[in-house]
């Protein structure tokens, strides 16, 4: 196996882990703006696996499936790509007439790229599972017990706040690993970056460290706006808990300013909040799939991507 990790995802450090070859995917940029990437030729005849940060997306995908085909044209076994941060989820649906589908034709262009997908808890809403949108096997790992761990070890008496009712069932995973009680905001969106919130009745626990957990923060807006309602209802500065720390425009600047005591992400996104490490994840996933494929009769593995 030969791990080629693209510019934006080097931290992860995933060969070392694997005890594979390392190599990199050069991607240079001409001055008109197209791309040309290059391989490593001793990547021929092995398993690759292509490590990228898919974010910004549209500025990341093409290099992406260009390191893709040129791996086929080095003659290699198999094509993996490792995306932690999996976009263009949301879009799940046209909700009026004429609108794309991102999710389906995102999902059906990788599909066509690689072999395989690894990534870490996919934004997904209507979607039950990554293999309801992928023709390929696709993996999502979860990282739960990793923000939990954190929880453990660096807050007192936590308090897991989830922003809304969607967030119910992954946040109570955390609350119940880390030894929490937990509760969720009640959440109606006005805009792309509005929202109102509506404090749950957090009476018995108001002793506690209020930790504040999604999956993702994007333009803020709904972190912010917990943040806000904490301060105004006069519990204690609540810490931000997040896997895939986006901070679109001056998102990270907009939750300080909020008033939050501290703001944690895991390393999916690289940003100066990461603090959480998901390679030791993305490790065990990759080694799965591998050894599936040579155990007999197995076709096809998919782990379930639900979302929270």
């Amino acid at each position: 196996m030969i791990v080629l990790s693209l510019p934006g995802a080097r931290h992860f450090r995933l060969a070392r882990r694997l005890q594979a070859m390392p190599g990199l995917v050069g991607v240079h940029r001409f001055p008109d703006g197209e791309v040309r990437v290059s391989l490593p030729t001793a990547a021929t005849g092995r398993d690759v696996v292509l490590v990228a940060a898919l974010t910004p997306p549209d500025d990341c995908i093409l290099p992406v499936l260009f390191a893709a085909s040129a791996a086929r044209d080095l003659a290699v076994t198999s094509v993996g790509l490792i995306a932690p941060y999996l976009p263009y989820m949301r879009q799940d649906r046209a909700f009026e007439p004429g609108q794309g589908v991102s999710a389906r034709y995102f999902a059906a262009i990788l599909s066509d790229a690689v072999d395989w997908l690894i990534t870490v808890d996919p934004h997904l809403h209507r979607i039950r599972s990554l293999s309801d949108a992928f023709g390929v096997p696709a993996t999502a790992v979860h990282a739960a017990p990793l923000l939990a761990g954190w929880i453990r070890e660096h807050v007192a008496e936590p308090l897991i706040l989830g922003p809304d009712s969607e967030s119910r069932q992954w946040v109570a995973s955390v609350a119940e690993l880390a030894g929490a009680p937990c509760a969720v905001f009640s959440k109606r969106r006005r805009g792309d970056r509005t929202v109102a919130l509506t404090l749950p009745d957090l009476k018995a626990h108001r002793h506690r460290q209020p930790v504040l957990v999604d999956d993702i923060i994007s333009s803020g807006a709904t972190m912010t706006a917990a943040v806000r309602a904490l301060w105004r209802a006069e519990y204690r500065a609540p810490i931000c808990v997040a896997v895939h720390g986006l901070f679109a425009g001056e998102a990270f600047e907009m939750l300080q300013d909020a008033g939050a005591a501290a703001i944690v992400t895991t390393n999916t996104v690289r940003h100066p909040s990461n603090a959480i490490d998901v390679t030791p994840l993305l490790a065990e996933a990759v080694l799965a799939r591998l050894r599936s494929r040579t155990t007999p009769g197995r076709q096809r593995e998919e782990v379930a991507g639900e979302h929270r």
